[in-house]
C-alpha cells in the first residue's frame, strides 16, 4: 500500500493490482482479515473500522464509525489505554499494547493492538487482535498455581481467602467477593471472610435459611441471579444483593469430604455483567479452591490438636509458654506488669477414686469452662497437667488487679458442679506470681507460682496465695 492514507476512501476503496490482469478492492481484502483494522482521527473517533471488528466487538462497522473509540474500552483500562495513545501520537510505536474492551453483549474481551500514528493524515491506523481465549487459557493456569500456592504458604484460612479474593479478582469483577463455609455437625453457615461494601457480612445461620449462599449448598448447583434493569433483583434475592449489585454468582465449593460452602462474587458494574464463559471460568478454579480449602482447614486442624489439651481444649503447655514468652516480651517493651495464676483443684483424686474418672473427666472440662469466664478474652488459661491450670493476665495495672480476678476464680469454682445427676463441691488453690517482681523470665515466673499455689494446698487450699509472701492476702483465705 504505497499511496498515502487519505487517499485511500476505505469505505469506497479505490483497487489495487493484485494480479496484471485482476483488480482486488482494498476494503474486501481488508474485510477477508481475521484481525479488526481500525482508523481513528485525532479526536479519538474511528473512521473506519474493518468487516472482523463486529466479529470481535459485536458492533457493525455503521455502529462505531463516528463514535469516540475509548467509549468501548473496559472501565478500568481505561487510564493506560489513553497514555498509549499519547504515546502513539508522539511516534512510539505500539506492536503489542494488550487491553481489555467490553462487547456490544456485556462480554469483556482481551485485545492485542499494534498500532501506529500517520502524521501525514493524521490518524491512527491499528490492528486488533482478539486474545481472550489466550488470555482466559493463561489466568487460568495462573490462577491454579496461585491457589495452590496460597494453600502451602497461607498462614491461616482467612489469609487465604484474601489470597483467593485477589487471584480470582484478576480474572472476573469481584467488587463483591465472599466465602461462605458450612458446619454439617453443626448445621451453622458462616461467613468467614465477607468483602462488599455495599453490604454487611450476613449472621451466622442455618442451612433451611432463603439466603442465596444456603441454596447454593443445599443444592450443591451454581447460581447466577441478575438484577434486571426494569424490574429489578428478584424478590426472594433482595436481601443477599443489597441496593447496587448487578449480579450475584455463587459456586459450590465440592471437596472430597461433598460440599464445603461456597464461594460467592457480585458484579457492581454495567459494564461488565456476569456471562457463561465466566460462570465456567468460576466453576473450574472452584474446584482448586475447595481443594486448598480443605487442606488447609486439615492443616489447621493438625496444628489445633497438637498445641490444645484434648480433653478441656486450651492451650497446652507448649502453647501457653509461646503466649508467655510473647507477654513478656511486650511487657518489657512497655514497661507493664502481667501475672501468672496457678490454679489446682483441691481433692481431685478423691474425685477420681470414688466417681471415676468419666466423673473426673466431666469435672475438668466444667473447671475450665469456668476458669475461662472469670478472665478476659486476651487473656490465656492453659492445662498443663491433671488437674492444674495457667492463667495468663496481660496489661495488669498492679498486684491487686492480679489478686482480684484470683478471688473472682474461686469463688466461682468454689460454686457446687452438677456432673451427670452428681452434686459436686470441690475448691481451687491459687499461686500468684507478677511480673517483673516475682521473676522476669519464664521459668521464674511459673516456679514461683507453682510454690505459691503448694503453699496455698499446704495452708489448707481454698485460697490464692501470693509468691514470696506466705499468707497474702489473708481476705482470699
Amino acid at each position: 500500500m504505497n499511496a498515502p492514507i487519505h487517499d485511500l476512501n476505505l469505505r469506497t476503496p479505490a483497487a489495487f493490482r493484485m494480479k496484471a490482469d485482476r483488480h482486488v478492492p482494498l476494503a474486501h481484502v481488508l474485510d477477508l482479515l481475521l484481525d479488526a483494522v481500525c482508523i481513528v482521527d485525532t479526536q479519538g473517533r474511528f473512521t473506519f473500522v474493518s468487516a472482523a471488528f463486529e466479529r470481535i466487538f459485536g458492533y457493525a462497522p455503521e455502529e462505531v464509525v463516528g463514535r469516540p473509540m475509548i467509549d468501548l474500552v473496559f472501565h478500568e483500562d481505561r487510564a493506560r489505554t489513553l497514555l498509549a495513545v499519547d504515546e502513539i501520537v508522539s511516534g512510539t510505536h505500539e506492536p503489542h499494547f494488550e487491553n481489555r474492551y467490553v462487547r456490544k453483549d456485556g462480554r469483556i474481551v482481551h485485545i492485542m493492538w499494534s498500532a501506529r500514528w500517520s502524521p501525514d493524515d493524521q490518524v491512527r491506523v491499528a490492528v486488533a487482535r482478539d486474545v481472550t481465549e489466550k488470555k482466559r487459557a493463561e489466568s487460568m493456569q495462573a490462577a491454579l498455581y496461585a491457589i495452590s500456592e496460597a494453600a502451602h504458604c497461607a498462614q491461616d484460612l482467612l489469609a487465604l481467602f484474601e489470597q483467593i479474593h485477589q487471584i480470582i479478582g484478576r480474572l472476573l469483577p469481584a467488587a463483591g467477593f465472599f466465602v461462605a463455609l458450612y458446619d454439617w455437625n453443626q448445621d451453622q453457615l458462616s461467613f468467614p471472610y465477607h468483602v462488599d461494601d455495599h453490604l454487611e457480612a450476613p449472621a451466622a445461620q442455618k442451612l433451611d435459611s432463603a439466603t442465596l449462599s444456603a441454596e447454593v449448598i443445599r443444592t450443591g448447583r451454581t447460581l447466577h441471579v441478575k438484577r434486571d434493569v426494569a424490574t429489578g433483583a428478584p424478590e426472594r434475592a433482595e436481601a443477599d444483593f443489597g441496593p447496587d449489585a448487578l449480579d450475584w454468582l455463587g459456586v459450590p465449593l465440592r471437596a472430597q469430604s461433598g460440599i464445603i460452602g461456597t464461594l460467592v462474587v457480585k458484579n457492581y458494574s454495567a459494564d461488565a455483567r456476569y456471562a457463561e464463559r465466566d460462570i465456567e471460568l468460576l466453576q473450574y478454579v472452584c474446584t482448586q479452591v475447595a481443594a486448598a480449602i480443605e487442606r488447609k482447614q486439615a492443616q489447621t486442624r493438625l496444628q489445633h490438636i497438637a498445641r490444645h489439651d484434648p480433653l478441656t481444649d486450651l492451650p497446652n503447655r507448649e502453647l501457653f509458654q509461646d503466649r508467655l514468652q510473647t507477654a513478656l516480651a511486650r511487657a518489657q517493651r512497655d514497661d507493664s506488669q502481667l501475672a501468672l495464676l496457678y490454679v489446682d483443684l483441691d481433692k481431685f483424686k478423691h474425685v477420681n477414686d470414688s466417681l471415676g474418672h468419666t466423673a473426673g473427666d466431666l469435672l475438668l472440662q466444667e473447671f475450665a469452662r469456668r476458669l475461662k469466664q472469670c478472665v478476659r478474652e486476651s487473656d490465656t488459661v492453659a492445662r498443663v497437667g491433671g488437674d492444674e491450670f495457667i492463667v495468663l493476665l496481660g496489661g495488669i495495672r498492679s498486684p491487686g488487679d492480679a489478686s482480684l480476678v484470683a478471688e473472682k476464680i474461686r469463688k466461682t469454682l468454689g460454686q457446687p458442679f452438677e456432673l451427670d445427676g452428681q452434686r459436686l463441691s470441690v475448691a481451687p488453690s491459687i499461686g500468684i506470681a507478677l511480673y517483673p517482681q516475682d521473676g522476669v523470665d519464664s521459668m521464674q515466673l511459673i516456679g514461683q507460682a507453682d510454690m505459691a499455689m503448694y503453699r496455698a494446698k499446704k495452708d489448707g487450699g481454698d485460697r490464692a496465695q501470693a509468691a514470696g509472701r506466705p499468707g497474702f492476702p489473708q481476705a482470699l483465705g
